[in-house]
């Protein structure tokens, strides 16, 4: 799995707070690709929650 932030991201933490181990915020949110393994799910949902769709899953 391959994820990226684009540049639309706002930074509003809704793919920190729903899944942490892979997402963390601070101007913009940046993606920790060595705990993407095991965490597949909560990435799908993430992207799905991400409010200006700026998380990209291929």
């Amino acid at each position: 799995m391959n994820v990226k932030v684009n540049d639309s991201c706002i930074g509003c933490g809704a793919c920190e707070s729903i899944c942490d181990a892979v997402f963390s915020v601070e101007d913009v949110a940046k993606v920790n690709e060595a705990a993407i393994a095991g965490n597949e799910d909560c990435v799908k949902e993430a992207a799905d929650s991400c409010p200006v769709s700026a998380i990209e899953v291929e």
